[in-house]
């Protein structure tokens, strides 16, 4: 076949595989097969007629044209033995190279097409009102208890007593002791209630004062069962003995109203 005038441009093709594997289809030959040799002659007159100002683009194109000719020279040496039958093709590696390039090529203008295709498709934007997409349905008391049984809360107190009572310094706890203030329940839930909206995420034992005493600790553990009776607080404790880890249900923000009616409201004397 005679040499053929180059009529396209650099810019058809992405790089150097691009433009073999259009002289392949346009020859109509076997990738598998490639006829080095005509090929070749076609690559490198059209590296002849690129534009030479972008060396980065022009050095890529010359790159694959001496790894053509060495594969033209090696494929024109003579075998050093007749058996040798074995011997790899100079072509294997240029070959699995261009079906990689071949299978992404395709993956990618199948991607393109899906792109188009998406460009044709309208969704309707939500007209749900903003007060309907904010509710959320009542706090089942049954499933937010499940598990927390009267000998688990025990269990847990007992650890948190037992916790405190470790910190306790034998000698200066003989000291004598100071009288405090009754404990109000209603002014515990409200100090819990604003360290839950403070800090949203949170343990029992960092909800307890520095050096807080048991009639404290047991108000405090009270206040927090309050607290999950009216759905403000979600608590679990994933491995028995473990702390307890809290929660709190309102929205940020919202700090609603308490409803604490018929509480028994003062402990301690």
């Amino acid at each position: 076949m005679g040499k053929q005038e180059i009529s396209y441009k650099l810019e058809h093709f992405e790089g150097p595989l691009d433009l073999l594997l259009h002289l392949i289809d346009k020859n109509k030959v076997n990738i598998y097969d490639i006829p080095v040799a005509e090929i070749t002659s076609q690559y490198l007159d059209y590296v002849n007629h690129m534009d030479r100002e972008d060396l980065n683009l022009v050095s890529d194109f010359l790159v694959m044209a001496a790894t053509l000719i060495d594969i033209k020279s090696r494929m024109l040496l003579p075998k050093e033995e007749e058996g040798e039958e074995d011997e790899e093709d100079p072509r294997a590696e240029l070959v699995l190279r261009l079906l990689e390039y071949k299978k992404y090529k395709y993956i990618a203008q199948e991607l393109a097409e899906l792109e188009d295709q998406a460009g044709i498709h309208f969704y309707k934007a939500s007209t749900v009102p903003p007060e309907v997409a904010k509710y959320e349905p009542p706090v089942d008391l049954d499933k937010l208890l499940n598990g927390l049984t009267l000998a688990r809360l025990q269990a847990i107190f007992d650890q948190v007593m037992k916790r405190r009572e470790d910190k306790v310094d034998r000698v200066r706890s003989s000291f004598g002791t100071i009288k405090r203030e009754p404990v109000s329940l209603e002014m515990k839930i409200g100090s819990v209630m604003a360290y839950a909206r403070k800090y949203r995420k949170f343990s029992f034992r960092q909800i307890l004062e520095e050096g807080a005493d048991r009639l404290d600790v047991v108000v405090t553990f009270l206040a927090v069962l309050e607290l999950m009776k009216i759905g403000k607080i979600y608590l679990v404790q994933e491995h028995s003995f473990d702390d307890m880890q809290m929660e709190t249900l309102e929205e940020e923000g919202a700090e609603e109203e308490l409803h604490l009616e018929g509480l028994e409201d003062t402990y301690g004397e």
